[in-house]
């Protein structure tokens, strides 16, 4: 049995659209007391987790939207997001870069200071050719 009435001729599976009354009629049906939200989605021929996602809007107050690319393209509603400044700490001018080199038993341990990152990089060029 297929509870996916708008299937193209060509085959290919398409996303269902879902009106708000059947959204509405759905989520209603969860609040029964003692119905349980996988058996509602079964009857009514959808996802639990697609559900699930209504039921927690409808208990939010938010509109739920129908799919993932509706959600990122629908208006933001609240208090708009505001500029916060913060202050971060000084870089610390001590820093070091630190190279450990390995070759059989032999290890060379190589500091270089943060500040000069372009000479060891033109080092480490050379030494790898």
């Amino acid at each position: 049995m297929s509870t996916i009435p708008n299937q193209l001729a060509d085959g290919r599976r398409r996303r269902r659209l879902h009106s708000d009354e059947f959204k509405a009629d759905a989520v209603a049906a969860c609040m029964q007391p003692g119905v349980s939200m996988a058996s509602v989605a079964m009857s009514h021929g959808i996802n639990a987790n697609l559900l699930r996602r209504w039921v927690r809007a409808a208990e939010m107050g938010v509109e739920p939207v129908s799919s993932p690319e509706a959600a990122l393209l629908a208006p933001k509603t609240g208090t708009p997001a505001t500029f916060v400044p913060l202050s971060l700490p000084a870089p610390n001018a001590s820093t070091e870069i630190r190279i450990e080199l390995r070759r059989g038993a032999t290890t060379i341990l190589v500091t270089w200071p943060a500040d000069a990152a372009a000479s060891c990089a033109a080092w480490m060029r050379e030494l790898l050719r």
